[in-house]
């Protein structure tokens, strides 16, 4: 295994691991967080903010390199417009956390935890991604009138 795989596995180490001390890899955490008119639990909120705080440190000092430390090139998005596919993917996702209280990343890790459940929810999320490609990655199909030029 090379360099950056490793780190890419201690990351994700690291990451599930914050998720099982935090609390957030559990369902009914994230549904009391979602719960502003019954029995709010305002834990994930910190949990968030708390992430934002390296995250702000990781954005500065990737403004000053030119490449990253391990691996060819930053992995960023390509646009930054805000359109129907993404509010619509984001609304979707939104819904899918609330009823169910997983997101993927504490979906995975919850695989050790609770495998049933979870892997029901990591089935669908990758039947949610399978579809999403079959309709997204389809090239237009040109007008029955447009002709070819050679």
């Amino acid at each position: 295994m090379n360099r950056a795989s490793w780190i890419a596995l201690l990351s994700g180490l690291l990451f599930g691991a914050g998720l099982a001390v935090s609390g957030m890899a559990d369902p009914s955490r994230v549904r009391a967080f979602l719960d502003v008119t019954g029995r709010w639990d305002p834990t994930l909120g910190f949990v968030m903010g708390g992430a934002m705080l390296p995250m702000i440190v990781a954005w500065r000092i990737k403004a000053r390199l030119d490449r990253p430390l391990v691996g060819d090139g930053f992995h960023v998005p390509a646009t930054i417009a805000i359109d129907r596919k993404l509010i619509g993917g984001g609304a979707l996702f939104g819904v899918g956390w609330g009823i169910a209280g997983l997101c993927p990343g504490p979906a995975i890790a919850d695989l050790a935890v609770r495998p049933l459940p979870a892997a029901i929810f990591v089935a669908a999320m990758l039947g949610g991604m399978a579809v999403n490609r079959m309709i997204f990655s389809r090239k237009p199909k040109e007008p029955a009138h447009a002709v070819q030029h050679a």
